[in-house]
């Protein structure tokens, strides 16, 4: 019995299965049996689809970066010149803005006057009666600053008895019945652009400044940039 084992190793070292070693010292004859890496040229064609696949998304994220400030910028300008108009809406026919002693009294309801009725824009339910926000040359009444516009106006409602004495304020103890104040703008916005709110205030007299005096009549950014659609800025 113990020759026929013998043989059966033989003839299998001798057969198809060879022994561990002469396995391992195969695979490190042949490379197929090693980890395959990246060859030279694979890696050049993968850097070179990268570059072509960066060279065509960066811009295209520059854009959209863009293309979002710009319509960060027109919801800005659009929401405080909205405020302006508002502010102007409530000075017409308004106790700020009528001459001393003047009086604003509502009609009686059965009896409408349309020529009073068309002084002033429906829109606007109150009326402003704080003279002392307005400086003598400003006559067109617009806003003084934007941050009056902040922090608000004594306002007075529209139709009621107003006594009106260009020398005092109503916060004074005055004749103007004014019982209600009156805010325009939650804040002043940063600019987009210029990640600041240093915008230029442009003034009804001046329109080619933008120290904004004596008052506030439009809004501009600062910045010199042109936008997606070839517009400057400033221009908007």
């Amino acid at each position: 019995m113990s020759d026929s084992l013998k043989n059966v190793t033989d003839s299998g070292s001798a057969g198809g299965v060879p022994p561990a070693s002469d396995t391992q010292a195969a695979c490190r004859r042949d490379a197929a049996c090693a980890p395959r890496g990246f060859t030279l040229i694979e890696l050049v064609i993968t850097m070179t689809i990268l570059a072509i696949l960066s060279i065509g998304v960066i811009p295209l994220l520059k854009t959209a970066v863009k293309r979002q400030r710009e319509q960060e910028l027109r919801e800005s300008l659009r929401q405080m010149r909205e405020a302006i108009k508002d502010f102007k809406r409530d000075t017409v026919n308004a106790p700020c803005c009528l001459g001393p002693n003047a009086q604003v009294q509502q009609n009686p309801p059965n009896q409408q006057n349309q020529q009073n009725q068309s002084n002033f824009d429906p829109r606007s339910r109150v009326a402003i009666a704080d003279r002392t926000i307005f400086t003598p040359d400003n006559i067109d009444y617009f806003p003084p600053d934007l941050e009056t516009l902040v922090k608000g106006v004594s306002v007075a409602s529209r139709g009621q008895v107003v006594n009106t004495d260009i020398n005092r304020s109503p916060l004074e103890g005055g004749a103007i019945v004014a019982d209600k104040k009156k805010t325009y703008l939650r804040k002043i916005p940063v600019d987009p652009i210029t990640g600041k709110d240093d915008w230029c205030y442009i003034s009804s007299f001046n329109p080619d400044s933008c120290d904004g005096q004596p008052n506030v009549f439009d809004v501009r950014s600062r910045s010199d940039e042109t936008a997606l659609n070839g517009e400057k800025y400033s221009d908007w």
